[in-house]
């Protein structure tokens, strides 16, 4: 190093001492940022920001009718109530009245017409929430009902759909089953779930000067909240800022949903000049917003002796409800997964977007992949029932190969496949083999409860398949104490995010996780984000984070080399410190030096994934980053008597690639396979001859409890495992994959079933396989055949 003279400070700030190695970077198991604030209480949400002087409460008033006209409104008995400030109405709305978020067809109130019992007609803004409440319900509004289309079949007969149909195919399907030694045809009901997130929609308006608006919104979609706030009061986007601390759960309904709320508090606080928020009850939200898309989807399969399949004709239908919603890109996304991990062959598929009476239907954690998957998996388990092969010898012969077998329908290669990988770790640790011998050996002696057992794969495409949304912005800033303030796009919902984008610029910087605070998902910090979705949180706001980091890191280094006559590749960050050729300089001590001499401690990061495309015309193209892989081993027993049912062991294996960090990845798997055993087996939607949702509450919604766990439940992340594809520090995203690993649980249902009938057929069985489904397939089974 060229010889020269410090200063005071300088010679002060350079030391050789030992170095602290760091554990709270990329791959450590550190705890999630909030929750200490969680278990205590202290997290603070939309409903427990402090109240304003003169804040006023919206309650909603909600549609009685699914489909009806409106002949007469009249809010004068709403004024009686002291305390109330102004009745809303369509008419009132001084821009736009639509805030659908792709196509239109989401009146943020009912405008002449309503389509589904629990949509808004009218708010009502009061001092306090009871008076709201009370107030709206003296509101007379007379209708003129009209006839409503409530069920799939209906919708179909008619050709009643939200948007187009859409199809991909490849080949001849038609002639291929026709060939082919064994057919079979069959239709399976896929019912919907209900998001049931701990914190309803809420949001909180607050108007500032110069006609702005200020919304804290309970969304997993904050650039979207303000256009839509924007649209309905008629003013740039500019003067709308949305703000997300953190949500208490989205799980997809809180990404173009969250919207209505929000602005119905900024309509409100822009007509009254004050203050405004609006917290769904429990009862409200569930039938003012949408759920996951109920299905009924039809196959027909040609497959060989073995159980290959040659040909494939497949018709998925979705209830989409009264609007498109997401319910385009939904459906695009379920043909994009049917066929989950199996190649095929020729194959066609259709699909359906119905329009129905009921609330629209709209994002859910997986995004129209499970309800596919579940159709292909049921596909699994009939070919070896017909064949009396084990179901996993059929999934495995099926399973994408390198062996001109690892094309997709959509034209996509499944590259860097770790199939047979997480099915051999899997099987080897479930101890597979053994244990369906020993529960055919037990149920041959146990005449009422029987045992079931079933290893089902998971693929899964990673990236929006809207390419333009592979999108994410971050803001750095570094203070003159070395401390650091970090934002990003993204929203914290619970699901560790923030406390995985913080390990990413404390690894890059190479400082303890505690130096970095994360603020509000701020529209006027990060603009024009993407949702929080499509499992990409990680993957695009991390990769952001990550390049602003690097800028000033790279400017620190290049000041470095500079003030100390020392070349870049002498300098590097290591375990809260910067070595500079033989010397050691705490990282703090070079950010004041570096501020001294004028140097940039700011930069933006901006992040776009690379090489998805997708063309519509052709349904061909590369709509996936990478894919995200695993399985899962459950064991069921059923009373044959009641239908009751318990999971005795579930073993999970799950392909993260480099974990950024496992504790979270791990709660992540976990939680995503209990959600989806709650939506196959107990999480029953139920509608009324009228269009009434009936399940409305955790009263009459059963989402699972403790009791619902498995008795021994295992999980693990796939070993030795990196993702060769240029994500974030190799790590793959965690979000939706794991939630089909619940599968699993239908498939060994079904397996123990089929051990009540003589001849081992397995049952038609539709989801939620309740315990009464169970006790009808077992019956079913029992029934002398015609």
């Amino acid at each position: 190093m060229a010889s020269r003279k410090h200063s005071p400070s300088e010679a002060d700030s350079l030391a050789s001492g030992s170095e602290q190695q760091l554990s709270t970077g990329v791959g450590h198991s550190v705890r999630h940022e909030s929750a200490v604030k969680h278990a205590s209480g202290e997290a603070i949400y939309v409903d427990d920001r402090p109240e304003f002087p003169d804040q006023l409460h919206l309650y909603a008033l909600l549609s009685p009718h699914a489909h009806a006209e409106i002949t007469r409104i009249d809010t004068s008995p709403c004024y009686d109530f002291e305390g109330v400030e102004k009745v809303i109405s369509a008419s009132d709305i001084p821009g736009e009245i639509d805030i659908g978020t792709i196509f239109p067809g989401d009146p943020l109130l009912a405008d002449g017409k309503v389509e589904y019992v629990g949509q808004p007609v009218l708010l009502v803004a009061a001092t306090d929430p009871e008076t709201a409440y009370l107030a709206a319900q003296e509101a007379i509004i007379e209708y003129q009902p009209l006839p409503a289309i409530l069920d799939i079949k209906t919708a179909l007969a008619k050709n009643h759909f939200v948007n187009d149909s859409h199809w991909q195919k490849r080949g001849d399907a038609k002639n291929a089953i026709s060939k082919a030694p064994h057919i079979l045809s069959g239709e399976i009901h896929i019912g919907g779930q209900e998001h049931l997130y701990l914190e309803p929609h809420a949001s909180f308006a607050v108007p500032t000067e110069d006609g702005g608006m200020v919304v804290y919104a309970s969304t997993q979609n904050p650039t979207d909240v303000q256009k839509q706030v924007a649209k309905i009061l008629g003013t740039p986007m500019r003067n709308v800022v949305v703000d997300t601390r953190r949500i208490g759960g989205g799980f997809g309904g809180k990404e173009t949903q969250a919207a209505g709320p929000a602005c119905m508090a900024a309509l409100a606080a822009h007509l009254t000049g004050k203050p405004t928020k609006i917290r769904l009850y429990r009862t409200e939200d569930m039938m003012m917003t949408g759920k996951r898309h109920p299905f009924c989807n039809h196959y027909t399969v040609g497959f060989d002796d073995d159980g290959r399949i040659i040909g494939a004709d497949i018709t998925l239908a979705s209830n989409c409800g009264y609007s498109p919603d997401l319910s385009a890109a939904i459906i695009d996304r379920a043909m994009f997964h049917c066929d989950n991990a199996y190649y095929l062959g020729d194959v066609s598929i259709t699909a359906h977007c119905c329009k129905t009476n009921i609330a629209s239907n709209t994002a859910c954690r997986g995004f129209g992949a499970p309800q596919a998957m579940v159709t292909i998996e049921t596909v699994m388990d009939e070919i070896a029932s017909r064949l009396g092969k084990d179901p996993l010898e059929v999934r495995k012969l099926n399973y994408y190969d390198g062996e001109g077998r690892n094309i997709t329908h959509y034209g996509q290669e499944v590259r860097h496949n770790l199939l047979n990988k997480i099915t051999e770790q899997l099987e080897t640790s479930s101890d597979y083999h053994a244990r369906r011998k020993a529960i055919s050996d037990f149920n041959k002696n146990s005449p009422i409860l029987k045992k079931g057992l079933a290893l089902t794969p998971v693929k899964f495409g990673i990236s929006f398949t809207a390419s333009f949304l592979n999108q994410a912005g971050a803001l750095i800033h570094i203070y003159t104490d070395g401390s650091i303030h970090l934002n990003h796009g993204g929203t914290e919902m619970g699901q560790g995010l923030n406390t995985k984008i913080a390990q990413i610029v404390a690894e890059e910087f190479q400082v303890d996780i505690n130096q970095i605070q994360i603020t509000d998902t701020a529209t006027d910090k990060v603009p024009n984000t993407s949702a929080t979705a499509a499992s990409s949180g990680a993957d695009l706001n991390g990769k952001a984070a990550q390049t602003a980091a690097r800028a000033i890191k790279q400017r620190l280094i290049t000041f470095a080399g500079e003030h100390f006559h020392v070349a870049e590749e002498q300098i590097s960050f290591r375990n809260g410190s910067v070595h500079i050729d033989k010397q050691v300089m705490p990282f703090a001590n070079l950010i004041a030096l570096a501020y001294l001499h004028q140097i940039s401690l700011s930069s933006t990061g901006f992040y776009r994934t690379p090489g998805v495309h997708y063309d519509e015309n052709t349904a061909q193209g590369h709509p996936f980053y990478y894919y995200a892989f695993g399985a899962a081993c459950s064991e069921v027993i059923i009373d044959t008597l009641t239908g009751e049912y318990k999971i005795l062991r579930a073993d999970l294996c799950h392909d993260v690639g480099s974990s950024l960090n496992p504790a979270l990845d791990k709660g992540q798997v976990e939680g995503g396979f209990i959600q989806g055993v709650g939506w196959l087996t107990s999480e029953e939607l139920i509608w009324d001859k009228h269009g009434r949702l009936s399940t409305n509450s955790p009263a009459n919604y059963k989402i699972p409890t403790i009791a619902d766990i498995p008795v021994e439940f295992r999980t693990q992340l796939l070993e030795h495992n990196t993702n060769p594809e240029e994500t974030i520090f190799h790590s793959k995203a965690v979000g939706e994959p794991p939630f089909m690993l619940a599968i699993s649980v239908l498939s060994a249902l079904k397996n123990a079933i089929s051990y009540t009938s003589e001849s081992g057929e397995i049952p038609k069985l539709d989801t939620p396989a309740t315990p009464e489904r169970v006790l009808w397939a077992i019956k079913s089974l029992q029934k002398p055949k015609t």
